[in-house]
């Protein structure tokens, strides 16, 4: 993986619509930054008496077309650009997906692995603590991310209840499904991801039935992906990883099964009847779909020539970063970008939204209906003015996602 800032990359690919756009300077200079972000200190008694300072944040890139929305993570390596990086595609995703919603990211800089449950709800407590004023169905929702779950937001919603002296579900989204969330949430970016990939399976005359696929990432999103490919869409997963390592099978992987080893050894590698690899290998494996489903910037200039795949979805933020990206279109590798490919789950965060202001609760069934018109909506018209213009899909993405912001902006009389 290399060091580029996940924030100049954002930044560099707004910089590659700008002329399309036809955007003027100061335009594009407001695009640039977020329109607020809070720094904070979050004083926590941990379980041996001591008290403990973590640094947190919650940044709020662009609110003109609706209030904003973005997860929260728990990361030992967060950084406030990755945060500001991170917000600032929330704000294309929701552009993009037709959302009346604006981006915004929030994090605690602490490894959660080495936290008690009761000290990390404390943290989760005390964060929203610090936030509150600026959060609110009305102002900013949050949403789990890396190392944060339903749990964590429960406790988040329970925290600005008791401050707001009303329970107030719509605060949060990513809840059980018994405190308001919405059914399919668990599942939403990975299944959202493949309507993204079959749409560009048809456009690639590939049929997804046998297709070799390889998922680096093996947590919520890698190994949902994995399942649905493998149950859902008659895939063969030859290769998945995790932190630790990877594993291979040409036959193809028992994603279930897999499942079961992780939850017993804490690992995918070691696998009966499949060989290891490294995180490396896995992104060179011969495969038709590439799912990298983990951390920013792990295609790079110094790899993406070994890239064989023939559709690279980005199911994580920021998997390929702008030099590989180049270089994938020159071999004519398809990249789904990851604001269109991963946006299942700021949808039905959309669609919990709905279901808490209504005081309604929707069916799996139906969720995953209207999820999958969404995604095949921004699909098609991200492949076409592609298709139209010969450029990357990513540069399409982004062109239709910030006209609609610069529009909302004009129309607010901003600019």
């Amino acid at each position: 993986m290399n060091d580029q800032n996940l924030f100049e990359m954002v930044k560099q690919h707004l910089c590659s619509c700008s002329t399309d756009l036809a955007l003027s300077p100061n335009v594009e200079a407001i695009l640039k930054l977020p329109v607020r972000e809070l720094h904070v200190s979050i004083p926590v008694r941990m379980d041996d008496g001591a008290i403990r300072a973590f640094q947190g944040f919650r940044v709020q890139y662009n609110d003109a077309l609706g209030p904003t929305k973005g997860g929260i993570r728990y990361h030992p390596d967060e950084t406030i650009d990755t945060i500001r990086g991170l917000a600032s595609l929330m704000t294309w995703k929701c552009a993009l997906h037709n959302l009346p919603l604006g981006g915004a990211k929030g994090g605690v800089v602490c490894n959660p692995k080495e936290m008690s449950e009761g000290e990390l709800e404390r943290l989760s407590r005390a964060y929203i603590q610090s936030i509150y004023h600026i959060i609110g169905p009305e102002r900013d929702i949050p949403a789990p991310d890396m190392y944060t779950d339903a749990r964590t937001m429960a406790w988040m919603m329970d925290e600005y209840s008791r401050i707001a002296h009303k329970t107030t579900f719509g605060m949060i989204t990513g809840k059980p499904v018994s405190l308001g969330g919405s059914a399919g949430r668990t599942a939403a970016t990975a299944t959202g991801g493949w309507y993204a990939v079959r749409e560009a399976a048809a456009d690639r005359n590939l049929d997804p039935r046998g297709a070799r696929v390889a998922v680096q990432g093996f947590g919520n999103v890698g190994s949902n992906a994995a399942l649905i490919g493998q149950e859902q869409f008659g895939c063969r997963i030859v290769a998945v990883s995790d932190s630790r390592g990877g594993v291979f099978s040409e036959k193809g992987l028992d994603v279930r099964a897999l499942l079961t080893h992780k939850a017993k050894t804490g690992s995918v590698t070691d696998f009966p009847g499949a060989r290891n690899i490294t995180n490396h290998e896995l992104l060179e494996i011969e495969c038709e779909v590439l799912i990298p489903a983990a951390l920013e910037n792990v295609v790079t200039r110094a790899n993406a020539d070994g890239v064989k795949a023939e559709i690279v979805a980005e199911f994580a933020n920021g998997p390929v970063d702008t030099d590989a990206d180049a270089l994938l279109h020159m071999k004519n590798i398809l990249v789904i970008p990851d604001f269109l490919c991963n946006g299942g789950g700021v949808i039905v965060s959309y669609f919990e939204m709905v279901q808490n202001a209504n005081f309604d609760h929707w069916d799996e069934e139906e969720v995953f209906r209207r999820l999958e018109k969404k995604m095949v909506e921004a699909y098609r018209a991200v492949g076409d003015l592609a298709s139209r213009n010969n450029v990357p899909m990513r540069q399409a993405a982004y062109s239709i996602a910030v006209e609609r912001v610069v529009q909302a902006m004009r129309l607010r009389g901003w600019i």
